[in-house]
């Protein structure tokens, strides 16, 4: 057997999506997005960067969204950037999925690890949730889409008590939601000028971390029923609602911490419900859960970004192999799971999500140019959408962290180093 099974509708396909992008932009993205725009002094700040990220995500989605439908199969990105604009292209575009998205699923990890072992033990239950996960990946996808739903159901309940404690235990600073210091705002402008807004770049950029879920769905377009149909539907569905989530989770924690009490914090939602011991359990608990489901979507996206280049000659042949019983990639899932295992047992979160951020926005730009050479019909949204999402994603990646920036550039040349040695030896 050499193709995966069509196993997956809408429902199936959205929830996947929500657990990918919940799970990591709630309890992992605003402290250090907080940080970047603090200087601006005003907490509006943080709002407008979560605006910028989901209008790229939005760029993102439906470049992704149109090209799936043109190309209802495994890879993603990979197989886009191939067909439209060269192997080269694709290559660059699978290689920042693969490492992006495998630091993805350590940070995941080392989250889950954090809020559900004691002191002294993060690192030994995050591989063991690695482990697990891949385990329930390798059984096949419709036990992975129902696993998810359970996830981002108890997430949601999480969060929603969450927010409810936190707004009507404390009394809740809507003006710092809005405003702030006012000093900052004031020296260079509105949000303090070009220095503000660099901050506000940077925050965006490493909150876009928390909306690249939908691309779990884009690499999917060999298991869903209707690919044409589904995968635009799943893509813009999980999206919004996320959209919402967020939107919620950040107005609720300005107005009760402010933004310097954010950035202060690793963990702002049990921050926020502070006093309320059964509500600190509640956050323990969500914040278990959505690392879960983020991990959970990770694994099998890596796995059949995998498998599409292993196809190509671009990773081993040995990654292509697809499960006789259960129809999944399972020498990628099981190579996957190792390296993230090493992954978790020797780097810290900071780290990884920064280096994701880099990969993934790479993995956009390709994805954005791919879509802007579609044509006739094709085309399913206008082409200025995916000209925005390229410069969009370009700057973003530039105006990252310089240590995420500096250590993407280099692990990309290895891997262009990589592909044109093995195209020098072998050419084809």
């Amino acid at each position: 057997m050499t193709q995966l099974a069509r196993r997956l509708r809408t429902p199936d396909a959205v929830i996947i999506g929500l657990g990918s992008m919940i799970g990591a932009g709630v309890f992992a993205a605003f402290p250090p997005a907080a940080r970047a725009v603090e200087p601006t002094g005003v907490g509006v700040a943080l709002l407008v960067a979560l605006a910028l990220a989901a209008v790229v995500a939005y760029c993102n989605a439906t470049s992704s969204a149109q090209l799936a439908a043109q190309y209802p199969t495994s890879g993603g990105t990979y197989v886009y950037g191939r067909e439209r604009l060269g192997e080269w292209w694709g290559y660059l575009a699978g290689w920042g999925f693969v490492v992006g998205k495998t630091a993805s699923c350590a940070a995941m990890a080392l989250t889950f690890g954090a809020y559900a072992a004691p002191p002294g033990w993060e690192r030994p239950v995050a591989v063991a949730a690695v482990v697990a996960l891949a385990a329930v990946n390798y059984r096949g996808v419709t036990r992975t889409a129902r696993a998810a739903q359970w996830i981002v159901t108890v997430v949601l309940l999480a969060l929603a008590v969450t927010v409810a404690v936190a707004l009507g235990g404390a009394q809740p600073d809507l003006g710092a939601v809005w405003g702030g210091s006012g000093e900052a705002a004031g020296a260079g402008g509105f949000l303090g000028g070009p220095a503000g807004w660099y901050g506000v770049l940077q925050a965006a950029g490493l909150l876009f971390f928390a909306f690249a879920g939908y691309a779990r769905i884009a690499t999917m377009g060999e298991e869903v029923v209707e690919p044409r149909t589904t995968i635009p539907r799943a893509i813009v569905g999980a999206l919004g609602g996320t959209v919402v989530v967020y939107a919620v989770v950040a107005v609720t924690l300005l107005a009760v911490l402010g933004l310097s009490g954010i950035g202060a914090t690793t963990t702002p939602l049990a921050a926020a419900v502070e006093g309320t011991p059964w509500a600190g359990v509640v956050v323990r608990v969500g914040a278990s859960a959505a690392a879960l489901g983020a991990l959970l979507a990770l694994v099998a996206g890596v796995g059949r970004t995998s498998l599409a280049m292993a196809r190509e000659g671009d990773l081993p042949r040995w990654l292509s192999a697809v499960h006789p019983r259960f129809s999944v990639p399972h020498h990628a899932e099981v190579a996957l799971a190792a390296v993230v295992c090493v992954l978790v047992a020797t780097v810290d979160l900071r780290g990884a999500i920064g280096f994701s951020s880099f990969g993934v926005l790479l993995y956009y730009a390709v994805a954005n140019a791919a879509a802007w050479t579609q044509t006739g019909e094709h085309r399913l949204y206008p082409r200025w959408v995916q000209g925005l999402g390229l410069v969009a994603c370009l700057v973003l990646v530039a105006t990252l962290p310089l240590v995420a920036v500096v250590a993407g550039i280099a692990v990309f040349a290895v891997g262009l180093t990589i592909r044109a040695a093995r195209l020098h030896r072998s050419p084809r």
